[in-house]
């Protein structure tokens, strides 16, 4: 089992995050980014095998999660702000270029940061999070705007984080054990580790602002093609995500990848991470021997 170190990184606008690191100094570096309403904990069955592999992984949790800085400012969760964090990871671990994985919303930082930053990017990976042209076009259709609802929801002020402040513990069993189809992905000491998380003062706040900022600050920049080689994974079952948002991708992603995993939810990192950390490990190839 690979070693785990807890490390702090100084990211965009004066902020910190924490995070999590394994895998040898000099290996090449991979950055795992989490989505709502996770923390680097997720991908703490991906972590020790791509550092075995000779990979140097760097989990953060995510601005506004856990352990990292939580500004109170909405605008500082643009999606600008978000790819400088990752573009400042790769910067502070000394390194040009990176291969890039993200699940959920840490999925549409790294498709944004492969378009605004492509000369960073070595390999890019993303777990069940639509491409921003196939979210908009399916948005246009009742079913995924039915499945999306929470992300209206979530604009409302205050009134989203103070009902899952009453209970965390309640908030993360009905996140992760009822998302999900496979349900024993999530052991109780889980799910204790994931309302831990939002019990941290300020983060249940800062987390849903990332969803207020992506109405109220959308990209100044234009969607361009990404230019990295590019693997996509989708959990088929995924109650919020329909598999109609992996369609009508190759004008905007060339070198693109997708594996289907059936009977699988929206956590598909947790849920099957032994295909997960198989499809990762074919993909990424010899860049970590």
């Amino acid at each position: 089992m690979a070693e785990l170190t807890e490390v702090r990184i100084p990211a965009s606008d004066g902020i910190h995050l924490h995070a999590m690191v394994a895998g040898p100094d000099d290996g090449p570096l991979a950055v795992l980014l989490h989505g709502f309403p996770e923390c680097w904990y997720s991908w703490r069955r991906q972590m020790p095998a791509l550092a075995e592999a000779g990979f140097r992984v760097v989990a953060p949790d995510q601005r506004g999660y856990n352990l990292s800085d939580k500004p109170s400012d909405v605008h500082a969760y643009r999606l600008d702000a978000l790819t400088a964090d990752v573009a400042a990871i790769l910067d502070w671990a000394g390194r040009e270029r990176a291969v890039i994985v993200g699940h959920d919303w840490g999925g549409a930082v790294a498709w944004r940061f492969a378009m605004d930053y492509p000369n960073r990017v070595e390999r890019l990976v993303v777990m069940n999070a639509p491409h921003p042209v196939a979210f908009a076009r399916e948005l246009r259709h009742w079913s995924q705007r039915r499945r999306s609802w929470y992300m209206f929801y979530f604009r409302i002020p205050w009134l989203p984080e103070a009902l899952f402040a009453l209970s965390p513990s309640r908030t993360a069993r009905f996140f992760f054990r009822r998302v999900a189809v496979r349900k024993a992905a999530f052991s109780d000491d889980d799910l204790r580790v994931f309302a831990a998380a939002m019990a941290q003062p300020g983060a249940l706040r800062s987390m849903i602002h990332w969803y207020r900022a992506a109405f109220r600050y959308p990209p100044a920049q234009r969607v361009r093609p990404i230019e990295a080689p590019t693997l996509l994974i989708w959990a088929v079952d995924d109650i919020a995500l329909g598999v109609e948002l992996t369609r009508g991708l190759e004008k905007w992603v060339p070198n693109l990848t997708i594996h289907y995993i059936p009977d699988c939810g929206h956590w598909v990192q947790n849920e099957a991470a032994e295909e997960v950390n198989g499809a990762l490990l074919d993909f990424l190839g010899t860049l970590g021997a």
